[in-house]
């Protein structure tokens, strides 16, 4: 019997395992967007992690360990950090992802913990690796740690919007629903944060989306938020795609 039971732990430990290695092995979501200089290539990595490609220039956006293995993910031309939150910011992923090539825009904050970044404030604009970047505030109104102490206090934090060729893309970091974010425009792309208590309802989401209209809107660090309640909201508005990818 107790041969049978030691059999039984082996198996399980070894399916467990298994399991393990098939979730590290996972396939990330892709879309394509066509633009005026080529092909954009999101991939999905998860929560608020991204990846983009656009011609032989790779793009990484808050990259962490928690998410990906980096070790078999390509190197970066430009990274973009939009706040030092540990699901954010990795230092050990952007050392690992740096080559004396490459690019780190972040926020002053991130600054004290990776160096050589460059520092964009709210607001800011420069252009790198020939793509135009827009360093939008990112901050809580609402939803706070304690009085008066938000989750993300106006000014620590960055959104970035990214022109590839005739298309915008707002990457919007960690936010709610500020009158920044709904006076943007002609944004094509938009990547919005959607779980609480730290970003914004679906309510929030489609209030925003619902201003500034981009043309295609991605949720994304969503966490356990019901995003069927986010397409049912903006179901009757034409000019918006919602679309749902695997970033919880």
């Amino acid at each position: 019997m107790r041969a049978i039971s030691v059999l039984v732990t082996v198996c399980i430990v070894v399916t467990a395992f298994a399991a393990v290695a098939q979730e590290k092995e996972k396939k990330f979501e892709v879309d394509t967007i066509k633009t005026s200089a080529g092909d954009l290539k999101i991939t999905f990595i998860g929560h608020g992690t991204l990846m983009f490609a656009f011609g032989k220039k790779v793009i990484h956006v808050d990259p962490v360990a928690r998410e990906a293995d980096y070790s078999k993910l390509p190197k970066a031309d430009l990274i973009l950090v939009t706040h030092q939150h540990g699901d954010h910011l990795d230092p050990k992923v952007l050392q690992m992802l740096r080559t004396d090539e490459t690019s780190v825009v972040l926020t002053e904050i991130c600054a004290k913990q990776v160096k050589g970044g460059i520092v964009m404030k709210n607001g800011g604009v420069i252009t790198n690796r020939g793509l135009k970047i827009e360093a939008v505030p990112a901050y809580n109104i609402v939803h706070m740690r304690g009085p008066n102490k938000p989750y993300h206090p106006k000014g620590e934090g960055n959104g970035y919007v990214v022109t590839f060729g005739d298309k915008r893309v707002y990457i919007a970091g960690d936010t709610e629903n500020i009158p920044e974010m709904k006076a943007l425009k002609k944004i094509d792309i938009a990547f919005l944060p959607m779980n609480l208590p730290y970003t914004m309802t679906p309510e929030m989401v489609a209030d925003a989306a619902k201003a500034f209209k981009p043309k295609v809107l991605y949720p994304y660090h969503y966490g356990d938020t019901d995003t069927s309640r986010l397409v049912a909201l903006m179901k009757d508005v034409k000019d918006v795609e919602v679309r749902i990818r695997k970033m919880k």
